[in-house]
């Protein structure tokens, strides 16, 4: 028998059995994958943006906004960066705080894997998981054969990118021993469009522009980039997250610049300037090109109707748009929303009503920000479900 059975060796799943494990603690890691980590080597362009410096609860969704607090105080971004440094792997700062490897990803798996070798954690791989219940112990049934154990992790991630294997595994336990699910959907994912609006944005795909986006209630001023089936870019992201089926996200394509007034002082300064050329100066040369042809009439600048120029500006400033939906889990980063905080110890991420029974990383309902801070809330889980193991 196995002090602790982990089931899903991502980050989070890494992370709680080198912890426990090098506590002394007899430790099974268990997944279905062929390799360890697969989320990981894929993250950051191949490099994993492991971590955020300027990590913290307020970069995180969640009905419970406090519930990420403790965890993510107990264990910083500068703790894994120690271990990283420890572990002789480079890395840079890029914007924002994001924090990613000079080298390769597999830089990462291979240090979580030598951390888990040494507290002697046994890991198998291509193992499906085929049952789960509970007694006197948990007991899990697999295709590798039965394994009994006090305590037992779920860390199997959400429902995104299921090429890479993404399956509702935990949510499905989760509910199998009474534990609720708040709204899951697709996170950190592009948002498509359809209609007219889609048609333009299909002639756009390709054209990037600094902006700031909203949805929701949040703000956020990074790139933004036309597709052909909609938006996406850092900004459309991190908003994503926010948004919901049938509401409008509004987005300041020349964020910082006064566009009415702007447009204006050219109709003064430029009378025989082209629309589209003044837009041209302000915006990529397509994008310019096809908001002068859409929201303006054919004529010079000194022939501008004062009305549609302040109208344009009004637009640029704060354009609202309604997506149709999204590119969905293929597309998403994370999976938002999940098991229910209200349920799990924020100290611990053990089940307050299943003893012994501990949720972690991306299958509980904290969503973190694009650029480093769901990695983080990873390890901060991971570690304190491996520090919770008796």
């Amino acid at each position: 028998m196995y002090d602790c059975v982990i089931i899903g060796a991502g980050a989070a799943g890494l992370m709680a059995a080198l912890t426990a494990g090098q506590r002394g603690r007899r430790v099974l890691l268990l997944d279905h994958a062929e390799k360890a980590g697969k989320k990981i080597l894929i993250s950051g362009g191949g490099r994993c943006n492991f971590t955020n410096l300027g990590c913290a609860p307020e970069n995180f969704l969640s009905a419970n906004p406090h519930f990420a607090k403790s965890a993510l105080a107990r264990y910083t971004p500068y703790d894994f960066l120690e271990m990283v440094e420890r572990h002789g792997i480079a890395w840079h700062e890029k914007t924002l705080g994001q924090l990613f490897c000079d080298g390769s990803a597999r830089q990462i798996v291979q240090m979580l894997l030598d951390e888990c070798a040494a507290g002697s954690v046994d890991i198998r791989l291509n193992c499906q998981v085929t049952g789960v219940s509970r007694a006197d112990h948990f007991r899990v049934v697999t295709t590798l054969g039965e394994f009994t154990c006090p305590a037992l992790i779920l860390a199997t991630g959400g429902l995104s990118i299921p090429k890479m294997g993404a399956t509702g595994f935990a949510h499905d336990v989760a509910r199998q021993f009474g534990l609720t699910l708040r709204d899951l959907r697709p996170g950190l994912v592009p948002l498509t469009f359809q209609g007219e609006t889609g048609a333009m944005m299909r002639g756009l795909s390709g054209v990037s522009l600094p902006c700031s986006a909203s949805a929701g209630g949040a703000l956020f001023g990074e790139a933004m980039l036309f597709t052909h089936r909609g938006l996406s870019g850092p900004a459309i992201l991190q908003v994503s997250s926010y948004w919901r089926e049938g509401e409008d996200i509004a987005l300041d394509i020349l964020p910082g610049v006064p566009a009415t007034e702007v447009l204006l002082d050219a109709k003064r300064n430029r009378p025989k300037a082209q629309p589209a050329t003044v837009l041209g100066d302000l915006l990529p040369a397509r994008l310019a090109t096809e908001l002068a042809t859409r929201h303006l009439p054919p004529r010079l600048m000194a022939e501008m109707p004062d009305a549609a120029l302040k109208q344009l500006g009004d637009m640029l400033n704060r354009w609202s748009l309604r997506p149709a939906g999204s590119e969905g889990y293929a597309k998403a980063e994370v999976t938002a929303g999940g098991i229910d905080t209200n349920c799990l110890s924020s100290r611990t991420m053990e089940a307050r009503t299943v003893p012994g029974l501990h949720v972690i990383g991306e299958a509980v309902d904290v969503t973190g920000w694009l650029g480093g801070y769901n990695f983080q809330w990873a390890w901060a889980s991971g570690r304190a479900a491996g520090e919770a193991v008796a």
